[in-house]
């Protein structure tokens, strides 16, 4: 080890004191992802956050136990299955301290992670590089001060990191990776005692087993740290050599019982721990997630669609050669990676199997020389490292199960920590290997810049989400979801014309992408672009026949159509499919009040706000259909109902107030329409009913202040202007009498 801590001299000139090491690294990996602080919830951190109900007070905390990231049962079948009840315990208590949805301290508590697990790198590091002795009063040396202070900066500012550290659904690869280090670092300190031979302390390998539980109730990679463990400790405790056995192995030699290693009753007694901690943490996960594995699609992973069991061996394989791309060179960043982006390699004549190749040219390299180098450091650290890279990858691999998706930087998280200690210890061999040592250290601070600067110009990238989905458009071109999403930001500006525009390229790129399809129809519903509409929505529920909001939507188009047959059965169809959907109750309910099927109306109503009790428009057309139709006291009971539940809802207010005016409840009619008026005082039938209301009650010069100011807000005003001139003709009636 201080054969690599000289190789580094040059570039790091004297050992920096332990304190002053972790403050640097701290503080760089705070400026590297601090532009993010002020940034929005973007992306799925709408789903997982902002219309997750388990952050919210009124959600027991038991349900954050039984139910998954996105809020959704674990028992469903549409569960996505990703079990991380610690991480959505993390923000509901960001959620309850900072009194809402506040991005602010949501995006703060993210970098402070960051920085604190950089910080911890230090320690992981110097553990990895220099091996695990302990001072006669307990206390870890640090034999490699310089390697482990240049990996843990590498680690800092590493770009690759971003998608974990500015989106804030990667707090939990963020916790996932705190408490895997935790454990590891727990386990180390088991053996502060090992200068007495065979000794280790059980209470801190069952810490760590405890640890990497934790970690895994955050991120489900988390539970591989009791696999790095137990090869830290073969290798670094136990002082395995790989190649002596391997050489055994190959000469049948019989002397193999004899290596020390596997005479080891205190290894073996924490390898057994460290299993049955790993198996029954396993067992209990697999018990809680309730039924089978998630049910992608084709679109999220379509290697692992493939028949062939050969183009899913090459197309895994070009996914990892990706996955090594971006940490070698995370220029070109992406928040999704699904939908054609990257399209399947069906032959081995395709030029990207070249990828393949150079990946397990350099993979199988490192190995030999993790294996057969005669330099036992050598052998510890790179075999370490590969391990550290290798291991926390393995359930993003396919190899084990289906993942739902093709890459993803965020799983890059904790292996990227393997591949900076590969980086610096190769920086290390090269510097031994030349004399120009100013050049290698003037490339390393150009990699630690340049990729300093990339975070924080990714960091300003997930701010928005215009300018997170608009930067994967050169990065992806070929992703419908990218133009998808695209079309969505700016249909939530008002921008129509272009949304079109991306959705149909969103369509093109993926002619069975329902959701676009979906999009795209309400877009042209509302510019009374009826027939494609309803051609579109047709087709997305004939590919997705379970697609509740599409059918909700085609019967939408067709009740337009003036189809009130085929619309009433796409509404019956999309509650089917979906039994509590309060809007589809809604509109099934406009359908039966257009075929003055006032019974049927009310019912769908009421159905929509049992399901949904806030739901304002469906209260609101009760109310107006009863009076409508004359039945006043019903109409007041419901009004009065609603805004039981929704005081602050100043259009309910507005029809309530209506009706008690025609009971000729003038005082507390006009006590609703003052409070609906000071809620939205430019409303100009606020003002315009208001008037109607003095007018009736006698109350003439208020009636013709408020006419008068529902005319300037909205000149053409049905009925307000009539109105006015009827009463302006009776005040100069009454004037001329000298009343």
């Amino acid at each position: 080890m201080a054969e690599l801590e000289a190789d580094l001299d040059h570039i790091i000139p004297s050992s920096v004191p332990s304190f002053w090491a972790k403050l640097v690294v701290g503080f760089v990996s705070l400026v590297c992802f601090a532009r993010s602080y002020d940034g929005d919830f973007v992306f799925d951190d709408s789903e997982a956050i902002v219309n997750n109900k388990d952050l919210r007070a009124e959600t027991p905390l038991g349900d954050l136990w039984h139910h998954d990231f996105w809020g959704s049962r674990l028992s469903s079948n549409t569960s996505h299955k990703s079990y991380r009840p610690l991480t959505v315990l993390t923000f509901r208590i960001n959620y309850y301290l900072s009194g809402g949805f506040h991005p602010m301290s949501f995006h703060v508590v993210n970098i402070l992670l960051h920085g604190g697990i950089s910080v911890l790198m230090v320690d992981v590091f110097s553990v990895l590089f220099g091996g695990l002795q302990y001072s006669s009063k307990g206390r870890r040396l640090d034999l490699a001060p310089r390697s482990s202070l240049l990996a843990a900066l590498l680690f800092a500012v590493h770009p690759v990191h971003t998608e974990c550290v500015a989106g804030v659904v990667g707090r939990a690869d963020l916790l996932g990776a705190l408490f895997f280090l935790l454990s590891f670092l727990g386990y180390c300190k088991a053996f502060r005692e090992s200068h007495k031979e065979g000794m280790h302390s059980t209470f801190w390998v069952l810490l760590s087993v405890f640890l990497g539980a934790v970690a895994m109730l955050c991120k489900e990679q988390g539970i591989t740290v009791l696999g790095l463990n137990a090869v830290f400790d073969i290798l670094v405790i136990g002082k395995l050599n790989v190649l002596e056995v391997v050489q055994r192995v190959l000469h049948k030699d019989k002397s193999l019982e004899n290596i020390g290693v596997l005479r080891n009753g205190g290894l073996l007694f924490r390898m057994t721990l460290l299993a049955l901690g790993g198996a029954g943490v396993l067992y209990m996960r697999w018990k809680i997630m309730g039924t089978g594995p998630p049910p992608f699609t084709e679109v999220d992973n379509p290697a692992s669609f493939a028949d062939s069991m050969l183009v899913r061996a090459i197309n895994y394989n070009y996914y990892y050669s990706l996955n090594a791309w971006l940490l070698l060179c995370p220029w070109w960043l992406c928040f999704d990676w699904s939908m054609g982006c990257i399209p399947l390699i069906k032959s081995v004549g395709d030029w990207r199997v070249i990828a393949l190749a150079a990946l397990w040219f350099c993979l199988i390299g490192l190995i030999c020389q993790a294996l057969c180098s005669e330099d036992s450091h050598r052998r510890r650290i790179l075999t370490l490292g590969l391990g550290f890279l290798i291991i926390p990858f393995l359930p993003a691999s396919n190899l084990f199960f289906r993942v739902g998706f093709v890459v993803a930087e965020r799983v890059l998280y904790l292996p990227s920590a393997g591949y900076c200690m590969l980086l610096t210890f190769g920086f290390g061999a090269l510097s031994k290997q030349t004399k120009r040592k100013k050049l290698i250290a003037a490339l390393i601070l150009g990699i630690l810049f340049i990729n300093t600067l990339r975070c924080m110009i990714r960091s300003g990238e997930w701010r928005s989400e215009e300018q997170l989905f608009r930067s994967a458009l050169s990065v992806c071109p070929l992703n419908a979801k990218v133009h998808y999403n695209v079309g969505k930001n700016l249909a939530d500006k008002g921008n129509q014309t272009a949304a079109i525009r991306y959705y149909r390229e969103a369509v093109r790129l993926n002619p069975k992408y329902v959701h676009a399809m979906n999009n795209l129809g309400n877009i042209l519903k509302e510019r009374n672009e009826l027939q494609e509409a309803e051609e579109l929505l047709s087709l997305a529920v004939q590919i997705q026949p379970d697609f509740a909001a599409a059918w909700m939507n085609l019967g939408i188009v067709q009740n337009s159509l003036k189809r009130f047959e085929a619309a009433e059965q796409s509404y019956r169809t999309a509650i089917k499919h979906r039994r509590k959907y309060p809007d589809c109750y809604y509109n099934l309910g406009r359908l039966y009040a257009d075929l003055n099927r006032h019974v049927d109306a009310l019912n769908a109503w009421r159905n929509a706000t049992v399901l949904k009790p806030e739901h304002s428009l469906a209260w609101n057309n009760m109310i107006i259909l009863l009076d409508n139709t004359g039945n006043l006291a019903q109409a007041e009971a419901v009004g009065r109902e609603a805004l039981e539940l929704i005081p602050n809802d100043h259009s309910l207010m507005f029809s309530l107030a209506n009706v008690l005016g025609k009971s000729q409840k003038y005082k507390e009619s006009e006590a609703l329409f003052l409070k609906a008026i000071k809620a939205h005082p430019n409303t100009a039938s606020y003002h315009g009913n208001l008037a109607v209301l003095y007018h009736r009650w006698g109350h003439l010069d208020l009636a013709k202040k408020h006419y008068e100011i529902s005319l300037q807000l909205d000149p053409t005003a049905p009925g307000t202007k009539e109105n006015y001139g009827l009463l302006r003709r009776k005040l100069e009636q009454m004037h001329k009498k000298g009343v």
